[in-house]
């Protein structure tokens, strides 16, 4: 599978400076990438079907970037290919007063779904270790002595090893989780900024704070290679995927909940013998029916 090049498994260490943000060679191939990614759609529809019926699996997407990556993009054009009926997308924003008054993964273990189901994460719980760590948030929080006496390296460190903890807890209870991050180079973005400016209808997509967000590119990019060498597992690997070409980065997040559906249980349950004798019951008397 060829997102298969872009997976971090806790074998080496991510750098994102590294690590390619546009479609390469494959750009000669576009329409080709176009087709496989129809065909992938149709496959996650088929899949999730055996999938919702199984009911022993559930399945979280988590998507990190940075701002203009395509994220919104990707639920829309990808996932718009699952049945919505078993399907949630949650969007992690700054975190509410009664959020804050839990614990950082609170508020996701919240948004799980039920087993055969599908959870988006747009952002995620990881927002508490890259976004607070890039801005010292950290500092605010009003917890006992013994959480926050330690240096800041070991506070993230702790919470890597609590974020690892939390995705084997959830492997281990019938749960997937896809890690996707989409990785924009800084010259895109600054074009679908400009781009969101200039169009009237993408106006609403953009804020001043984006700006502020965008000097500390560089920091953000740091830390993520961190996070992402940290937290990737064989069980709940990293996939950090080239986000310039909007078309190149839908075909491979196809492939890959296409093949996370694969792995998980789809089958359709097999009904007891008295059950299909009441089946086989009914069916007489519909063909019975004048």
């Amino acid at each position: 599978m060829t997102a298969d090049r872009f997976r971090f498994d806790g074998q080496k260490p991510c750098d994102l400076s590294d690590l390619p943000t546009g479609a390469g060679d494959a750009r000669e191939e576009k329409a080709k990438y176009q087709e496989r990614t129809a065909h992938n759609l149709e496959e996650m529809s088929r899949l999730q079907n055996g999938f919702r019926a199984d009911g022993r699996e559930g399945l979280v997407i988590v998507l990190q970037a940075l701002d203009a990556a395509g994220k919104d993009s990707i639920v829309k054009h990808v996932m718009g290919g699952l049945n919505p009926q078993g399907v949630t997308v949650h969007s992690f924003k700054q975190p509410s007063a009664e959020e804050l008054s839990h614990d950082f993964l609170w508020r996701a273990n919240q948004a799980l779904p039920p087993r055969g189901g599908i959870a988006i994460f747009n952002r995620s719980y990881y927002e508490d270790v890259l976004a607070v760590q890039v801005h010292d948030l950290q500092t605010t929080y009003r917890m006992p002595p013994r959480t926050t006496e330690m240096g800041k390296a070991e506070f993230f460190r702790r919470r890597y090893r609590q974020i690892r903890d939390y995705e084997r807890y959830l492997y281990e209870n019938g749960y997937r989780v896809l890690k996707l991050f989409l990785n924009v180079s800084k010259e895109k973005q600054k074009e679908r900024f400009l781009e969101r400016i200039e169009i009237p209808a993408k106006n609403w997509k953009f804020s001043a704070s984006d700006l502020k967000e965008r000097a500390l590119f560089d920091e953000y990019a740091q830390v993520i290679g961190e996070v992402i060498t940290a937290t990737a597992t064989e069980h709940c690997p990293w996939y950090v995927l080239p986000a310039d070409q909007k078309w190149f980065t839908r075909y491979l997040v196809s492939e890959l909940v296409a093949d996370a559906l694969r792995r998980s249980c789809h089958e359709y349950p097999t009904l007891p013998e008295d059950a299909r004798a009441r089946l086989q019951e009914c069916r007489r008397q519909l063909e019975e029916e004048t």
